[in-house]
């Protein structure tokens, strides 16, 4: 993978923050907790809730649409000029604050390494439970004879 701005050596910027989104929480915001040391200061932009529309896609017609609105929190924070930027699912404002916080230090270069780590490690862990969704969603499944 190329790496461009803001991304890591094994993950684009836009596969690195779909990771940070999914992340758990309390693993997220302790990691995130001591980067804020070596940010120096950090101006907040926003911290806030919100609704966004939710897109899907009709696999039989080939056509977009909107199935409704999610609940998300969203935090954009700025440092020495660099952007940091975190939106999650729900209400924990202090987590979608953690994912920009992760955002803005890779986008500066500091703990890359470190940062790089957490995001491997937590790749991998929701690959894990995807699998293990898919062979409880692949449980259900019902062979059917047509006549």
């Amino acid at each position: 993978m190329s790496r461009t701005l803001g991304a890591l050596p094994d993950h684009t910027h836009e596969e690195m923050l779909g990771i940070l989104a999914r992340a758990d929480a309390a693993r997220l915001k302790a990691f995130a907790e001591p980067l804020i040391a070596a940010l120096g200061d950090i101006e907040v932009r926003e911290n806030r809730t919100g609704l966004v529309m939710l897109p899907m896609r009709d696999t039989a017609q080939r056509t977009h649409f909107h199935l409704g609105e999610v609940l998300v929190s969203e935090a954009r924070i700025v440092a020495g000029g660099v952007e940091g930027y975190g939106m999650r699912r729900g209400r924990d404002l202090e987590a979608a604050m953690a994912m920009a916080l992760v955002d803005l230090c890779v986008a500066s270069g500091v703990h890359l390494r470190a940062c790089a780590a957490f995001v491997t490690d937590e790749a991998a862990k929701q690959a894990e439970e995807d699998r293990e969704t898919l062979r409880r969603v692949e449980a259900t499944r019902v062979e059917m004879e047509t006549f």
